[in-house]
């Protein structure tokens, strides 16, 4: 996220700052080279300066010489019109005086130094202008003595000469500061144009590396998007406000008999197909959707395609903006569900053929309960009599009865209790089919413990009958609370552990494990173990069925409904059962019920 603030804020602030360093490169140091120019001519123009009043003064003393050197010399008599010109040099000296008074005017300390030598020069000139006439001896000595020690002048031409030559000092040694200064600036002007170009050039540089990455990004992007638009198999086509095709993909192209490769070509969408989208209801979907912004989801059409088939096309559509310009498109994608929508109409011309053959199943299995039901009860009232009557030929013939005919007997007696089981057991069945589901929360534990103390009862009861003592090993595991019919599992267990302990008679010590695990899924799998007679694997799927039996019943008595009871109730619950064995290794049954009988997800039910 800081990189994408950075590179926004360096797009926003890329060209003022581009031009606050073109404005640092170009005017800070010309107006920086331009001050100190200026200050080196001002410097240039006082070193001048000074210069130009030691010329003044040294004019102003060469008249003065001129002047007094004539008049000396015609003071001794000599006469001649050179010394005539030298002494009218007097008449220039208020013009040196005057030009010294300009050139010093603003150093008022100069200015009085110029005053007092112009009023010595005013006397002195005077004195000199005198000793050229003068006659006597007498009077050229005074003057001449007046001319060199009364109005002295030489001092304070000293003075001022002095003093311009320490300005000139000065103003040199300023002026050579100054220039060092220049040359400081220059190079620190050019140090910094340098790094201020290498800035620029660096900030370019990234520049054009983020240019060209994003550039590399949007081609890579663009390739992406184009890939994927060409691999999909899904025709997609883009249309603009006049519904005129500007990209589509192969897929379109080979549904609709397009030879171009999905360049935009501007064409109409009703040319495309051979009329396949020239429905008005179509165009003035889309319409809407370009138009209002609507969507247009799932909305079937019927069309005649390239290959000449009557085909059932799902339209998706919706407006998008286009990145590269201020206009907005349609993107439309098209599924052909022509197959989907045969097959969904044969599926449910066979549902509603199933719902007949359901309905005619339910019937018959409807007749089959109330068949075996009655049959149930109404072979119970035969069955009384014929062991009723039995019992009581018995005892009519006493003693009197012959081997034989007491087999007989024995035989119908037996065949009647046999019968009677037979119909308790399909009783049980078909209730099992028939009774409403009471689910409650019930402890497999409980269930298993009771049936044990059962089985344990009958088994001591059977011992001291027949006097053969038997001793069965129980294994229980710990066993889970689940949501089920309280009776049909009693049942259930009744079945399973009965068997066991029927099939394991002949064992010693019988051995019997239940065993449970939760499954990755969260269903739960019961096992029963023994080391009775088992069975052979080949005959299994016979197992579950009902009166089938895998022993003889000389051996193992029972009625061959106990498994498939078993299994009903299973099925019921939403669970399977299943068997491994081997003769004479015992078996093993294995039940599985639901995930969503655990009780922890689920309250118990009335």
């Amino acid at each position: 996220m800081a990189l994408v603030f950075s590179d926004e804020l360096w797009d926003r602030w890329r060209l003022p700052a581009l031009g606050l360093a073109a404005v640092a490169i170009i005017v800070v140091p010309w107006l920086t080279l331009r001050k100190l120019s200026g200050e080196n001519l001002d410097a240039m123009r006082w070193v001048a300066h000074t210069q130009d009043v030691g010329v003044a003064v040294y004019q102003l003393q060469a008249d003065v010489r001129d002047v007094e050197s004539a008049a000396l010399t015609m003071s001794r008599g000599i006469d001649a019109p050179g010394l005539r010109e030298r002494l009218g040099q007097a008449r220039f000296i208020p013009q040196r005086l005057a030009r010294l008074t300009e050139l010093t005017r603003d150093n008022p300390e100069q200015l009085v130094r110029i005053g007092r030598i112009q009023s010595l020069l005013e006397r002195r000139m005077e004195v000199a202008r005198d000793l050229a006439s003068a006659g006597p001896e007498d009077d050229q000595r005074r003057l001449v003595q007046d001319l060199t020690t009364r109005y002295p002048i030489r001092g304070l031409i000293e003075e001022l000469q002095n003093r311009e030559e320490a300005l000139l000092r000065e103003r040199s040694a300023q002026f050579a500061q100054q220039q060092r200064q220049g040359e400081l600036v220059s190079w620190t002007a050019l140090v910094v144009q340098l790094l201020l170009l290498g800035l620029v050039l660096w900030l370019l540089h990234r520049q054009m590396l983020h240019r060209a990455r994003a550039e590399r990004t949007s081609r890579r992007a663009s390739a992406r998007a184009a890939s994927v638009l060409h691999t999909v198999r899904e025709p997609i086509v883009l249309l603009d406000r006049e519904l005129r095709v500007q990209l589509h993909n192969p897929a379109f192209a080979e549904l609709y008999g397009l030879d171009d490769d999905g360049t935009t070509d501007g064409r109409a969408l009703d040319s495309v197909g051979g009329g396949a989208w020239s429905d008005p209801a179509v165009r003035q979907r889309l319409m809407d959707v370009l138009l209002r912004g609507r969507e247009l989801w799932d909305f079937e059409h019927e069309q005649r395609t390239d290959d000449d088939q009557v085909r059932t096309m799902l339209i998706n559509a919706r407006r998008m903006p286009l990145p590269d310009r201020d206009d907005e498109v349609v993107l439309m994608t098209i599924t052909d569900v022509t197959v989907q929508r045969a097959v969904q109409q044969r599926v449910e011309e066979l549902n509603r053929q199933l719902e007949g053959k359901v309905e005619q199943v339910s019937e018959v299995n409807r007749e089959l309960e109330a068949f075996s039901y009655s049959v149930s009860h109404d072979l119970r009232a035969p069955l009384r009599h014929v062991a009723g009557f039995s019992d009581k030929l018995a005892r009519h013939l006493g003693e009197s009865v012959d081997e034989r005919s007491r087999h007989y007997l024995d035989v119908i007696a037996g065949s009647a209790r046999r019968m009677a089981t037979l119909i308790d057991d399909l009783l049980v069945y078909s209730r099992l089919g028939r009774a409403a589901m009471r689910l409650q929360a019930v402890d497999m534990q409980s269930l298993v413990a009771d049936t044990r103390a059962l089985l344990d009862a009958n088994v001591l009861s059977d011992s001291e009958a027949t006097g053969v003592a038997r001793r069965i090993e129980w294994k229980i595991a710990p066993l889970p609370i689940l949501v089920s019919d309280d009776n049909m599992m009693r049942q259930l267990w009744l079945n399973l552990l009965g068997n066991a302990v029927k099939y394991s008679a002949n064992a010693h010590p019988a051995r019997i494990e239940v065993d449970y695990a939760r499954q990755p899924d969260g269903s739960h799998l019961f096992s029963v173990r023994d080391n009775g007679a088992g069975f052979d694997m080949a005959y299994a799927s016979k197992l579950f069925g009902v009166f089938q039996r895998l022993h003889k019943a000389s051996d193992y008595p029972g009625t061959g409904i106990g498994l498939a009871s078993v299994r009903r109730v299973l099925t019921r619950h939403g669970g399977r059962i299943w068997a491994e064995a081997a003769l004479d290794q015992g078996a093993t049954f294995h039940f599985l019920l639901p995930s969503s009988l655990d009780a922890l997800n689920k309250g118990p039910a009335a």
